[in-house]
């Protein structure tokens, strides 16, 4: 089954915003304070790397040609990467926020 019209720039949009809201959590997390970094600090910081890597990938493996030209596989691959990103970055925002 084809994905809907349009899937492919609304997963790239969104992809974008999320990451965008990302760069700007690192910025007011304090990524560049001079004080050392603790063990809870390194795990947001992982988590939001990995949010980053998902979301950054996300148009690529949306646009990626596929062999028949009704197949949604990478659009479903795309789908799920941009989950995993949405959940990595804000478990990072949620832990920052808590600990």
């Amino acid at each position: 089954m084809p994905s809907p019209t349009g899937s492919v720039p609304a997963l790239s949009a969104a992809s974008a915003t999320i990451f965008s809201i990302g760069i700007v959590f690192l910025g007011y997390w304090g990524l560049y304070e001079p004080t050392g970094w603790r063990a809870i600090d390194v795990i947001v910081f992982v988590f939001a790397l990995i949010g980053f890597g998902c979301l950054g990938l996300v148009p690529w493996m949306a646009t990626s040609p596929v062999e028949p030209e009704t197949s949604d596989a990478r659009i479903r691959i795309a789908r799920h990467m941009f989950l995993a990103g949405v959940v990595a970055i804000w478990l990072a925002v949620a832990l920052s926020v808590i600990f």
